[in-house]
């Protein structure tokens, strides 16, 4: 007995010692200031400004538009195989974007896009999109992914040296977004500072090239952009006005400044070699012009951008 009392009192000192002082607290590993996470492939930008500072050609200027679906031609064959494919953009508010309700794609160039449709089918809803980045463009269409690009495409004779373009249905224009309370006025005034821009636009380039030498800053889609200015991670935006009034319209806490300082026509990207589709789409546009262009404008950009018209086109 006398056993089992002294082996039940030695169990519970361990027990009382167990629950004992702690002892001192642990310090965490210390943790000095913890940057924002950037989005994939968003970064400083080294950005190749050869070839941008002058045309060499008369890029706008495209070829004289001829309907009609000729035998064994480009839209003879995109109508054999049932549908359109058109590369656009899914995360610019007013041209190309999912819209949240419906998951279906809709803007400005989503609706030119589906008038080529309407003009090879007599159905604008027999089309494929193809969601791509403005640095996707060119290659989709030299690897024939696509039969079109419709993504507030610039047309411009570095571009025209690897695909083809259809006559201007828009003009835009660079101009600069900020915070709204900002005083910063144009592009002039971010010298040394972080200027975004997507990859593989003109926009990127002309920030390189501004005399003020803002740091270029590149994402994969513009609505990156628009996470980094949110975020203080950049102290700018710039490129087309267009695509900074969606921007704005999202985010009532930015505004752009600053004059246009650039000139942006877009086209639509075509491949090289199919001469008769950009033919075929000119004239597709020159009804567009005439109608539908107007009602499309008036939907998505002129509540945000004030009234225009059509652009008229040139042919070589």
């Amino acid at each position: 007995m006398r056993l089992r009392t002294a082996a039940v009192l030695a169990a519970l000192g361990l027990v009382v010692a167990g629950c004992g002082s702690p002892g001192a607290p642990v310090d965490p590993a210390p943790v000095g200031s913890v940057q924002r996470p950037m989005p994939p492939n968003a970064g400083v930008a080294t950005v190749d400004v050869s070839g941008t500072a002058a045309e060499d050609c008369d890029a706008t200027a495209s070829l004289p538009p001829q309907p009609g679906i000729p035998a064994g031609s480009t839209m003879d064959k995109i109508r054999k195989r049932g549908h359109l494919i058109a590369g656009v953009d899914q995360n610019t508010f007013l041209f190309g974007f999912r819209n949240p309700t419906t998951g279906k794609l809709e803007g400005f160039d989503v609706d030119i896009a589906k008038e080529v449709a309407r003009a090879i089918f007599g159905d604008p809803e027999k089309i494929r999109f193809r969601a791509i980045t403005s640095a996707q463009r060119e290659p989709m269409l030299e690897n024939r992914e696509v039969d079109i690009v419709v993504r507030t495409y610039t047309i411009n004779c570095e571009r025209l040296k690897k695909v083809n373009f259809s006559s201007v249905y828009y003009i835009a224009g660079q101009r600069v977004l900020v915070h709204e309370n900002s005083d910063v006025g144009s592009l002039a005034d971010l010298g040394g500072q972080r200027v975004c821009a997507s990859r593989g636009s003109t926009s990127l380039k002309n920030i390189a090239r501004s005399p003020a030498k803002p740091v270029p800053v590149q994402v994969d889609d513009w609505s990156d952009c628009l996470v980094l200015l949110q975020q203080g991670q950049v102290a700018a935006i710039s490129t087309d006005d267009t695509i900074l009034a969606g921007m704005a319209q999202q985010d009532p806490t930015t505004k752009i400044v600053g004059e246009k300082f650039t000139q942006e026509p877009y086209g639509i990207g075509i491949p090289k070699g199919d001469e008769d589709m950009v033919r075929f789409v000119n004239a597709v546009l020159e009804e567009v012009r005439a109608g539908t262009w107007q009602r499309s404008y008036d939907t998505w950009l002129a509540p945000r951008l004030g009234p225009a018209t059509p652009p008229a086109p040139t042919y070589r």
